[in-house]
């Protein structure tokens, strides 16, 4: 967890990777670099400045990896536990929300391809929703070319707003 109950932008993912989870600094691999160098277009210092950014993870911490060799499901415990007092906490202008786990916690039963084409909403407010941006995820992008072309742009616009840009 990186932020301050003020933060402009509530980010919610799945669970850190292990390097995430090691190092303590969110999304600082292959996937934050594409999540705020081309997704966002915004500057390091923007991204884990805590009055911009709240970032937080479903599970406070790396879920292991299970038998087949993916990363295992966060805990549900840990985020009925810890999210939602955070949620409760933070004074949050949008949500986004990364991930196809994280989005089926929210809307349950939602695919994330639908999902991330659409608005919507989370406790009154502004909520996107993101495919991880993990380079593992290519496949999706591959068929999704929309998404990066047309979606991102959008999602883009919405966070410069609320950053001041």
């Amino acid at each position: 967890m990186q932020g301050n109950y003020n933060s402009k932008i509530m980010q919610i993912s799945q669970a850190p990777s292990k390097s995430v989870y090691e190092t303590g600094k969110p999304f600082n691999d292959a996937s934050g670099r594409k999540l705020r160098g081309e997704w966002y277009q915004i500057s390091d210092e923007a991204f884990y400045d805590p009055d911009n950014f709240y970032i937080v993870s479903m599970a406070h911490c790396f879920p292991g990896k299970s038998p087949g060799g993916g990363d295992r499901r966060p805990p549900k415990v840990c985020s009925e536990q810890w999210l939602s007092k955070e949620m409760e906490l933070v004074d949050n202008q949008i949500y986004i929300i990364i991930g196809g786990i994280a989005a089926e916690y929210f809307f349950p039963g939602e695919k994330i391809t639908k999902l991330a084409f659409e608005d919507r909403q989370i406790n009154g407010k502004p909520a996107y929703i993101l495919p991880h941006p993990s380079p593992l995820n290519m496949n999706w992008f591959r068929d999704n070319p929309t998404f990066t072309s047309e979606r991102v742009p959008r999602i883009r616009a919405e966070i410069h707003k609320v950053l001041g840009y």
